[in-house]
């Protein structure tokens, strides 16, 4: 021990240990807790010769978010986001006896490791420019050059490409429904709840103290890039959610939806925006946990995800449907959930027209959860008429457990219930909000906090304005059917979701060429 950098040059693995990494890790341990108590006397171990390999492999993916959260390098920010990738393969494809299993999991690896060649490339490109792989460095570095070049916009375009794989933002997103479908319930509680969100926190850290500099690239055009591609995602993403009826992809869509959000809220580059966005994460990820933990309940019940199928089939399951309603209400931003106090404080950061896309997509994802409610829970309205051959039912899925309880192990019920308090004590626990506001404040303004989030009445209203939203939505779905039926023109956004590998990995190519054409211009010309 004792080493000392010399002329303030160290050599050695950089670790960043302020409040949003230190929070990422945390948000990524206690998940990763979650999905164990969840998964106790519940999960179908592979054969005794590979007992313990699901545990083994959980603990490994926290430690790949762990590391990826804190990493304050990029060559090693690139290695925990390898480490991090490998093993939720390999728990996505755990049951390797069932051949979608096997495809979805091919997908999510060929599909996201194109993203991380992507980034390894980048990371080349800004070392041959500066000779650094410390984040910090490399934009002291690129400011010494001078203004931005080609080289530079190639750098940030390439690294942007794979967080943003990572992240499930649009057009990179076809992955996530494909592996949520798939992937044990555990390990979708972490994938949507953190894994996805890290790649939204890795765009906000690499732009900060890499590009945010003169050598970089312009303010202006980051904000561009992130509103436009947060707008699509969030905007397709809801969309995408209201017409599935496998309730893990409707899940994941949801995910999709709120990463969009969470882009435009970090592209607006305010500290209030940043604190609002921090928030909403914290929040969402309980809320998305608590309802995949719930949807595993369903599928080892009844052995089906179809939201069709499971028509009033759960009307016994009272305190399950308490849970799923809250869990709808947390993602429409009712307050006080934390989700609310997040999405308020964000909404007044970005303001004008982009409130309004926080509002429909948070509205219209809740509604489809809220949805599934009436219909699953309540048995109300019509059993819904087959939608065509494009749809992803759900049907005749395997329990999870190996067979189908009678009775629901107390973990699955009491795992989602403390994921929705924590949630909730986000947005109620007094001080918490100054704290990470305190937190996010480190790596911003040295650690002074300029405003502390709290409640607004604006924000209350458009909270409720949300949810009344998103109960009127489903009111009318689950009343009139054929009203919000999936329409025309929403068939060939569906055939997008193909779940040809090859047609994903030209999506990623023409997210990237998307990419480099908005930030083109603030290189180009200066903003």
């Amino acid at each position: 021990g004792g080493w000392q950098p010399v002329n303030g040059e160290s050599v050695g693995i950089v670790l960043t240990g302020d409040g949003p990494g230190l929070g990422m890790a945390a948000l990524a341990s206690l998940l990763t807790l979650a999905a164990l108590a969840y998964s106790w006397h519940y999960f179908d171990e592979p054969p005794r010769r590979h007992a313990g390999s699901f545990p083994a492999l959980m603990l490994l993916f926290q430690g790949g978010m762990c590391g990826f959260a804190i990493a304050g390098d990029l060559f090693n920010m690139f290695v925990w986001f390898e480490l991090m990738s490998v093993v939720a393969y390999a728990l996505t494809g755990t049951r390797v006896e069932e051949a979608k299993a096997v495809q979805g999991a091919l997908t999510f690896a060929v599909v996201t490791s194109l993203g991380a060649y992507a980034m390894l490339m980048g990371i080349g490109l800004l070392y041959a420019r500066t000779g650094e792989l410390a984040m910090t460095q490399i934009g002291r570095g690129l400011d010494r050059h001078g203004g931005p070049d080609a080289l530079v916009l190639a750098g940030f375009v390439l690294v942007l490409t794979g967080l943003l794989v990572k992240a499930a933002a649009l057009p990179f997103h076809f992955w996530l429904p494909d592996a949520h479908a798939v992937a044990p319930t555990p390990v979708c509680m972490l994938l949507s709840g953190v894994m996805v969100e890290l790649g939204t926190y890795g765009v906000w850290r690499v732009y900060g103290s890499v590009f945010s500099g003169p050598g970089g690239v312009p303010a202006e055009a980051l904000t561009r890039v992130l509103v436009v591609l947060g707008v699509l995602t969030a905007v397709i993403g809801a969309v995408m959610c209201w017409y599935q009826r496998h309730l893990k992809r409707l899940l994941a869509c949801s995910t999709v939806a709120h990463t969009g959000l969470f882009l435009i809220g970090i592209g607006v580059l305010t500290p209030e925006a940043d604190d609002g966005v921090a928030l909403y994460v914290l929040g969402h990820a309980g809320v998305k946990a608590a309802l995949f933990a719930c949807t595993g309940v369903l599928l080892d019940r009844y052995g089906s995800v179809d939201e069709h199928a499971l028509h009033g089939r759960a009307r016994r399951l009272r305190g399950l449907a308490v849970l799923y309603a809250a869990g709808a209400l947390g993602l429409a931003g009712l307050p006080p959930f934390g989700t609310a106090l997040g999405k308020s404080v964000a909404e007044e950061a970005v303001g004008g027209p982009l409130t309004v896309v926080y509002v429909a997509a948070s509205a219209v994802t809740a509604g489809a959860v809220l949805r599934v409610v009436a219909r699953v829970f309540l048995g109300l309205g019509p059993t819904p008429p087959d939608h065509g051959e494009y749809e992803t039912t759900g049907s005749g899925e395997e329990p999870e457990t190996g067979h189908r309880v009678s009775r629901v192990p107390g973990p699955m019920t009491v795992v989602p219930t403390v994921l929705l308090a924590a949630a909730l004590a986000v947005g109620v626990v007094p001080g918490f909000a100054g704290l990470v506001a305190h937190g996010m404040s480190e790596a911003g303004s040295g650690g002074v906090v300029l405003s502390t989030p709290q409640w607004t009445l604006p924000g209350v209203l458009l909270g409720l304005a949300s949810t009344l939203l998103a109960v009127g939505l489903a009111a009318v779905a689950v009343t009139r059917p054929t009203l919000l039926a999936a329409p025309d023109w929403a068939l060939p956004l569906r055939r997008l979701q193909s779940g040809h590998v090859g047609d994903y990995v030209a999506w990623v190519l023409v997210g990237a060429a998307l990419l480099g054409a908005l930030a083109l211009p603030g290189v180009s010309g200066g903003g």
